[in-house]
């Protein structure tokens, strides 16, 4: 009976993470993130992207060579560093994302989620604002501190990040294309199949090897910031 209770015990440690993640990357989440297409809308706009095959192609594109590259590593560093109290290490690679961020569209995006999450996180008992102070930070300062209070392992935050990211893009291009509920889950579906493999990658991205650069998202975020008629934030 003892080992059916230390059993039960373990199972319920193990879950608690799980179900901690579930909440962070809930779009019921309340930081806005659904309000941005990160230049999506332009590119259907100027029918680059036009059907389930090309949406796929764009949202694939952007994964594989930005966020993995980027956000992924920088995610890596600031874990260690809140898990080491290194509050200096976590600025630095703050101050390195925001730096990569290309257009002042996709540097307020980040900025807006960073402190929209802080509050939340505030009312969940983490003291964000005691920690990080007034100035900027990047949704993936905030999100990482999360993941480490939470007790959630490297694996669990990355997949949640990914997978969250993802998830927004995919409902964009639903609303914005327009496409249908089925051909948003085939692409979830799809897409979710590299995360594994994106995750063991990002883990071994040397220091000098972050930082993502797609043009052609650049100039898509950066002509949303003007467009006439919009649906999502700029």
């Amino acid at each position: 009976m003892a080992d059916v209770t230390t059993a039960t015990v373990m199972t319920i440690n193990a879950i608690l993470p799980l179900l901690r993640l579930f909440q962070l990357v809930s779009p019921a989440l309340p930081v806005g993130a659904y309000s941005y297409s990160q230049g999506l809308e332009w590119a259907v706009e100027d029918r680059l992207v036009s059907d389930e095959i090309s949406a796929r192609g764009w949202i694939a594109g952007n994964l594989k060579h930005s966020v993995i590259k980027l956000d992924g590593p920088v995610l890596v560093r600031m874990y260690e560093g809140w898990q080491a109290d290194n509050l200096q290490l976590v600025r630095h690679w703050n101050d390195i994302i925001l730096a990569c961020r290309e257009t002042m569209e996709l540097q307020a995006q980040d900025q807006h989620l960073g402190m929209a999450l802080g509050k939340v996180l505030e009312g969940l008992e983490i003291n964000w604002l005691q920690r990080w102070g007034a100035t900027e930070s990047a949704f993936v300062a905030t999100y990482s501190l999360a993941t480490v209070e939470w007790n959630l392992s490297m694996d669990m935050m990355l997949s949640g990040y990914l997978w969250g990211w993802l998830e927004n893009q995919v409902l964009s291009a639903m609303k914005l294309v327009p496409l249908g509920q089925m051909a948003g889950q085939r692409m979830l579906f799809e897409l979710a199949t590299c995360i594994p493999a994106y995750i063991e990658k990002i883990c071994l991205i040397q220091d000098h090897e972050i930082g993502g650069s797609l043009p052609l998202l650049a100039i898509a975020s950066s002509r949303h910031e003007t467009q006439y008629s919009r649906l999502f934030r700029s």
